[in-house]
């Protein structure tokens, strides 16, 4: 997705609090509150001193001009604006970067499904296919250039799970996506010390005929796009 002229006003992390909000030094001296849109635990993301890149609106009725959209941490760049992760995904899709979904695709955004759910991309194909994807933003990552998730307990991904588990049956297609918003990771996990109620309903989820995609990130140019597939492990 193309990324607006103005995201990226350099600073450094000071803190991150209450959630929603991140104090940041700029590199033209100015210190700003930015609004961070991201409400994982953001592990390993935080240290004071990151370099980060922000977005600044010109929505007067915003409380909070700037927002939090990358951290760069070492090497790596981290989006954890986890609202542009839909958008990086449906431009992929338009771009039929995404093989697997197949020709020819009708594309459907937030369409209601299962109990008092929305899926992120309802989507048909040539072979008149309807194919639920849920959209998960992937931030964490350990030693190994291993990509994880969740960064923290997420009872709400779980229902994703077994909701998209019940909508199986044929010429309907269930895909779990996980968006890699890091451009150091070659692999991605489950990760389970965090949260094995989500690793044991994903296991249900493939056995039920759920599928998983993964994908990293590349950072260029004022974009943030859908890179390339990388492998998922499994356990």
């Amino acid at each position: 997705m193309n990324i607006s002229k103005n995201i990226f006003l350099k600073g450094k992390l000071i803190k991150r609090y209450k959630r929603f909000f991140a104090d940041v030094q700029l590199d033209n001296g100015k210190q700003v509150t930015a609004h961070c849109p991201n409400t994982g635990s953001m592990m390993g993301l935080l240290d004071e001193g990151n370099v980060v890149y922000l977005s600044e609106s010109d929505n007067e009725k915003r409380k909070l001009k700037y927002t939090l959209e990358v951290i760069r941490v070492k090497k790596a760049h981290v989006g954890v604006n986890t609202h542009r992760a839909n958008r990086i995904v449906e431009d992929a899709i338009i771009q039929n970067k995404i093989k697997s979904l197949g020709k020819k695709l009708k594309v459907q955004r937030e369409v209601k499904y299962g109990e008092n759910s929305r899926i992120d991309f309802l989507i048909s194909n040539e072979k008149n296919e309807e194919i639920y994807v849920e959209v998960k933003n992937v931030t964490l990552s350990n030693q190994n250039k291993i990509a994880e998730f969740p960064d923290s307990i997420t009872e709400r991904g779980s229902k994703h799970l077994i909701e998209l588990s019940k909508i199986i049956k044929k010429n309907k297609r269930s895909i779990m996506l996980y968006l890699i918003q890091r451009n150091d990771c070659d692999q991605f996990k489950i990760a389970e010390n965090i949260d094995p109620t989500y690793q044991a309903n994903l296991k249900k989820a493939m056995i039920s005929g759920v599928e998983v995609l993964c994908y990293d990130c590349e950072f260029k140019n004022n974009k943030i796009e859908l890179n390339k597939k990388i492998k998922f492990i499994k356990k």
